[in-house]
């Protein structure tokens, strides 16, 4: 059986294990892989291998392109064999709750969407806390560049005046110095760097 997780930070190509294993893999690029149960314990009627990867990219596809995603927000999901899709993260906007699962529920082959993206509390301190954060990552003269993407790919997810930082980028250092500038943010009480690197294991 193979079940994918996958954390929408930035477009990157999907991460997939082989068949006959289980994958999970986020959008920054690292991926762990368990054997699985043979084919020949598949139970009858499920997707094979191939139509799990299609519904992957395609949810993946519908999940980057709603628009009211944003560098604020965290999108996860896996799908497993009996075409269960199941939503993860959080948003700020409840409008992308909704419309992410109207969007994947259409998809060929997905028999169900379990929706467990969290929306997260309104805030007027969270909302200053988040663009204060992003002044702080994005307009540091090396982690400039990232900005100019379409959705710059560290996403910064407040909730009750706690940071959470996901995504990807280059270097180390560029992980380091976001984490840095996010803690120096006056009125964060912590932060939590989930940032990945490129091509790092």
């Amino acid at each position: 059986m193979k079940t994918t997780l996958i954390t929408i930070g930035v477009c990157l190509a999907l991460a997939l294990a082989s068949v006959g294993q289980t994958s999970s893999t986020n959008q920054s690029g690292s991926t762990m892989t368990t054997p699985s149960a043979a084919p020949n314990q598949q139970n009858r009627g499920q997707l094979s291998p191939s139509g799990v990867d299609r519904i992957i990219k395609e949810v993946h596809h519908e999940l980057v392109l709603q628009p009211y995603y944003s560098v604020f927000d965290n999108l996860a999901y896996k799908v497993t064999p009996d075409g269960t899709v199941t939503l993860m993260g959080q948003v700020v906007d409840p409008t992308l709750k909704s419309s992410a699962e109207s969007a994947v529920k259409h998809i060929e082959g997905v028999t169900r969407v379990d929706n467990q993206i969290e929306v997260l509390p309104t805030s007027p301190n969270d909302d200053q806390i988040r663009r204060a954060t992003y002044r702080a990552i994005y307009g540091n003269d090396v982690l400039r560049p990232y900005s100019l993407r379409a959705v710059p790919p560290i996403h910064i997810i407040v909730k009750n005046g706690h940071v959470t930082l996901d995504g990807v980028v280059a270097r180390a250092m560029d992980k380091q110095i976001a984490d840095t500038q996010a803690k120096s943010v006056p009125g964060v009480f912590s932060v939590e760097d989930n940032i990945q690197v490129e091509n790092s294991h």
